[in-house]
């Protein structure tokens, strides 16, 4: 089942901190260009890792309490959570191979 879940403060302990996989999280803002830029490559993502990776989306905006809690101050960040644990982060626009390297150092995944 390849694709993004829309994860809101609601449900961010459940889809990501509980998760039985790792997660990349996109913490995006709708009124965010270079977050819109990023969507493809996050999609990708999430068609190349499917099964082996969880790929969320937190709109910033509509959920700050999950922006807070994760200490989120610039747009687009990614977070790489594994256990539970945020293990790594990139900020800004980056090509899908710049984030299978940081999916394979900080969550041990090759795209292979």
């Amino acid at each position: 089942m390849a694709g993004v879940i829309e994860v809101n403060d609601a449900s961010f302990a459940k889809e990501v901190l509980e998760s039985d996989l790792p997660v990349m999280i996109d913490m995006w803002g709708d009124w965010c260009e270079p977050c819109k830029a990023l969507d493809p490559v996050i999609e990708q993502i999430a068609r190349d890792y499917d099964g082996r990776l969880k790929v969320c989306r937190v709109d910033v905006g509509s959920n700050p309490r999950t922006a807070n809690a994760c200490h989120v101050g610039t747009l687009p960040t990614l977070l790489f959570v594994r256990d539970g644990e945020i293990v790594g982060h990139h900020i800004g626009p980056a090509a899908s191979e710049v984030l299978a390297t940081k999916i394979a150092d900080h969550l041990q995944l090759s795209l292979r």
